[in-house]
């Protein structure tokens, strides 16, 4: 018997089917690396938060056919930041790109909070169209009424999408009117009021002309920003780039976001950088040209004017710097910024329990990382204080900043936060000036009473009150954001966590005058050492705690809210003294209540003005300033004289 020849392993694969790239495929792929500028068209999302723009962004993924049929898909794609998904909102601009019907449409998600309006303004330089996106049932909301000022100050004409309409309790013709009234009241020009209109559902993936008649699709979306969105806007000239964007990448180094306005790029092309004020910032050579393809950034070999890539190679350039060609002498203009309203102290971590759980605490480490974020953030400013230990940041609302906090302690940072301060101006003829915030509150009709007058009481005005929807009535305030610090868990506990609070800055005007702040004072421990269970459940009847037993404490550390205005000190370490006696009732169980959970938002909130928040990748504490209470005396003496 004569065996076969055995073949080797390279002989088997060559004589293997090989497969063949479907035409499509390789049609796309083709088109993908080289789009005409006509068939090329750049928008963004924009709308209130929880209005729906992620998952309108999702649809159209998927629908563009950017995924396989059988390929894995998360919900939220576009949040990629764990953050982002831990808390349902989007934090960070983000673009992508999808291909329909022979046109490349990049796609850039804005977030929807007050705080990152920043992230709106600046990336409003890299599209010629926007798509407002407004809920059926809440209608427009200050949030979209920020972004839609700053698209129509910047000349775009926009189109409307009302999206979930398949909500029971819709109105969608009250909605489409409210936001023809806001179009008019922020100076909208005639072209800019004719704006196409679309109802749908994002989640359900459709949108449709008729809101009664509902189709199975996006395709009439896909259409209305083909037809409306005009193609790029491009430049006579050498290259010229603004970055609108800032990331890093740990092979590529730093990758700077935008659109080309004139030119073309290719990799290892000599390139200037132009500051704002057209100083030289450095001078090199493109390592990556990349492009947005779905979700990912892949490398091209030209990117071409119009078109929204990412440069890598430069190790200087910022956000709103230009790149340029050699020969170019004059930067772009960048769009201007508003500017920060809420300010933090950030302190080096002195503790007595500092350094036992972070690994960055030094100054140093601490700077370095707020100069890092501030280059990326073009809303955030970062100063040093008077204290060498300590740096002022200034933002545009509390959840930003804590956004950041929560970052850095995620990375092992360890430092101390002061309470949230308002950044004051002052007028020309020398009057103090406040930053006053546009408010609307949400609320079932019984509790509006008791939101009105805490609100008053924080120099609020009430400006319309009006009902919205079955059993809610709808308040719109102007009230200087002082007094609006800290009043989100108090809203939520006077209305049982059935109030919903948006607010957007709305203008400075004259300092409203003294508003008061926390009623009730603090428990403070003692000592240095572990909380021991028996002497928080003496301890209960002063007020509710902070802290569980076994919890590392320091003295001037804060442990519990005391039911009086005022401070106490308590020994939180105290334990039961035993005797070889036994009697009935002297072991009684000790069972506590559960203790105040204070997560970082609340505890910024809840601090006052003499307090720290200390943040470790472990814990966050609540301290004061002074630790030493002979110290802390004499500066409360000092500031009740002053």
């Amino acid at each position: 018997m004569v065996k076969a020849p055995r073949l080797c392993y390279r002989a088997l694969k060559s004589t293997r089917k090989q497969p063949v790239p479907l035409p499509n495929a390789a049609r796309r792929k083709a088109f993908f690396m080289t789009t005409p500028i006509e068939k090329m068209r750049n928008i963004a999302i924009i709308a209130h938060v929880d209005h729906g723009k992620t998952t309108l962004v999702d649809e159209l993924l998927k629908q563009s056919g950017t995924f396989r049929a059988n390929e894995k898909t998360a919900e939220r794609m576009m949040d990629s930041n764990d953050l982002e998904k831990e808390r349902g909102i989007t934090i960070l601009a983000k673009t992508t790109s999808v291909e329909w019907n022979g046109y490349r449409i990049n796609i850039v998600d804005t977030p929807g909070h007050a705080d990152f309006g920043g992230e709106v303004e600046r990336i409003l330089d890299m599209v010629d169209g926007v798509i407002v996106l407004v809920d059926s049932a809440e209608g427009p909301m200050p949030q979209t009424k920020f972004v839609v000022s700053k698209a129509l100050k910047a000349g775009i004409r926009p189109i409307v999408a009302v999206n979930k309409v398949d909500k029971a309790e819709r109105r969608v013709d009250e909605v489409l009117n409210e936001v023809f009234d806001l179009f008019a009241n922020l100076d909208a020009t005639d072209e800019q009021l004719d704006f196409p209109v679309l109802y749908g559902s994002g989640k359900m993936g459709w949108m449709s002309k008729q809101y009664v008649t509902p189709t199975s699709n996006m395709d009439e979306l896909f259409q209305l920003v083909v037809d409306h969105v005009p193609q790029p806007k491009v430049a006579e000239g050498p290259f010229r780039f603004l970055a609108t964007t800032i990331s890093a990448d740990p092979f590529l180094g730093r990758i700077l976001t935008g659109r080309i306005l004139s030119g073309t790029v290719k990799p290892n092309q000599s390139i200037k950088v132009l500051s704002r004020d057209g100083q030289l910032v450095e001078q090199g050579r493109v390592s990556k040209v990349l492009a947005f393809r779905g979700l990912e950034r892949v490398p091209v070999d030209e990117g071409q004017a119009g078109d929204i890539v990412s440069l890598a190679g430069m190790t200087k350039a910022n956000v709103a710097d230009t790149f340029c060609d050699p020969s170019v002498s004059e930067p772009l203009a960048a769009r201007p910024i508003d500017p920060p309203t809420i300010s933090m102290t950030f302190r080096v971590n002195d503790s007595p329990l500092a350094g036992t759980e972070g690994t960055k605490v030094t100054s140093r480490m601490i700077w370095d990382r707020l100069q890092k974020e501030a280059e990326g953030n073009v809303a955030l400013k970062v100063e040093r204080a008077t204290d060498a230990e300590a740096f002022t940041v200034s933002g545009r609302g509390e959840l930003q900043l804590a956004v950041l906090i929560e970052t850095m302690r995620r990375e092992g940072y360890e430092l101390g936060v002061a309470r949230p301060q308002v950044v004051m101006q002052t007028s020309p003829t020398g009057e103090k000036l406040e930053p006053i915030e546009e408010v609307i509150i949400d609320v079932d009709d019984e509790h509006s009473g008791i939101v009105v007058q805490k609100l008053a009481e924080r120099k609020a005005e009430m400006l319309d009150m009006r009902p919205s929807g079955v059993g809610r009535t709808r308040l719109v305030f102007h009230a200087p954001t002082r007094g609006l610090i800290g009043y989100q868990g108090e809203l939520l506990s006077d209305t049982r966590g059935t109030a919903i609070m948006n607010r957007i800055f709305h203008e400075y005007a004259p300092y409203k005058g003294k508003i008061q702040g926390r009623h009730t004072g603090v428990l403070i421990a003692m000592e240095q050492g572990e909380a021991v269970a028996f002497a928080l459940w003496n301890l209960e009847d002063r007020g509710p705690m902070m802290i569980h037993p076994g919890t590392k404490v320091y003295g001037g550390m804060i442990v519990g809210e005391h039911n009086r205005d005022n401070d106490l000190e308590v020994n939180v370490l105290k334990g039961k003294k035993l005797t070889n006696m036994r009697a009935s009732g002297s072991d009684e169980a000790v069972r506590l209540t559960t203790p105040l959970q204070m997560t970082l938002e609340k505890s910024l909130a809840y601090i006052a003005d003499d307090e720290l928040v200390e943040v470790t990748p472990k814990s966050i504490r609540l301290r004061k300033i002074h630790l030493d209470p002979n110290v802390r005396k004499r500066f409360s003496k000092a500031s009740a004289d002053a």
